[in-house]
């Protein structure tokens, strides 16, 4: 099969909806030619539906990214789906979680910060890591953000985690750059998803792309953000590491 991504084994988190950027980059990197495993959290029956409406089938692992033992045991798992000898080319990090108390910047308690920085940051590095046994060749690691230079209305401590996200990134790129491991983020425009739904105020959020965009934001399709991450797992950026992509219609780059 033809494709930027003609023969690659790719590991696909954060599934849980066709409304996600985690499903749009499954679906286009089997239109691509990859071969996709799935990871699901709690309702992994939800996500073996939703891995049903893919172009082929995709078999799903659980896996909670604090529970050690799933980390521990996901080479094999990912193995069996495999096969022995047989490498996985890339991860996609598409994992965030802040308690409502997380979008309360002055009120916040620490447990709830904690849990938001260790499911939306720290993650990145027990995933990568979890998924390094059965990369021994290299491979991509491309994790969603959301814009982190700045303060946003009601996002509060979920946008320290992205800053921390972000922070990881880098310093896995550093680290990881002479196992042939490059680690990029896609930074990408608010999408109605459910994750949304679980942000208060998201449609004030929203409204910003909906006056500073300059090329244009659609909230209801993730097809774009999901071009990039297909786009970064693939062989055509070889020396891009650590970096951010904006898949965001421009909003970064605008002025006051």
């Amino acid at each position: 099969m033809s494709g930027i991504l003609a023969g690659k084994r790719i590991l696909v988190t954060g599934v849980l909806t066709e409304a996600s950027i985690a499903f749009h980059a499954a679906k286009l990197a089997q239109d691509e030619g990859a071969e996709v495993i799935l990871t699901g959290f709690g309702r992994v029956s939800l996500v073996e539906r939703i891995a049903k409406r893919l172009p082929k089938p995709a078999p799903v692992i659980e896996l909670d990214v604090q529970n050690q033992e799933h980390l521990d045991g996901l080479a094999d798992k990912v193995r069996e789906h495999l096969g022995e000898g047989v490498d996985l080319d890339g991860v996609v990090h598409s994992i965030a979680f802040g308690p409502q108390g997380a979008f309360n910047f002055l009120e916040g308690s620490w447990e709830d910060v904690s849990t938001a920085v260790h499911v939306s940051a720290y993650s990145l590095k027990a995933l990568t890591m979890a998924c390094l046994p059965v990369m021994p060749r290299g491979g991509s690691i491309v994790g969603l953000t959301f814009d982190a230079q700045f303060a946003w209305p009601k996002y509060d401590w979920m946008g320290v985690a992205k800053a921390a996200l972000e922070s990881t990134s880098r310093y896995l790129a550093r680290d990881l750059g002479a196992k042939n491991v490059r680690c990029n983020l896609v930074s990408a425009g608010p999408i109605k998803s459910m994750a949304a739904k679980s942000i208060p105020g998201f449609e004030e959020l929203a409204t910003v792309w909906d006056n500073r965009a300059p090329i244009g934001w659609d909230l209801s399709d993730p097809e774009p953000a999901g071009r990039g991450v297909v786009a970064l797992l693939s062989d055509w950026f070889p020396r891009t590491t650590g970096e951010i992509v904006h898949v965001d219609g421009g909003v970064h780059m605008m002025g006051a």
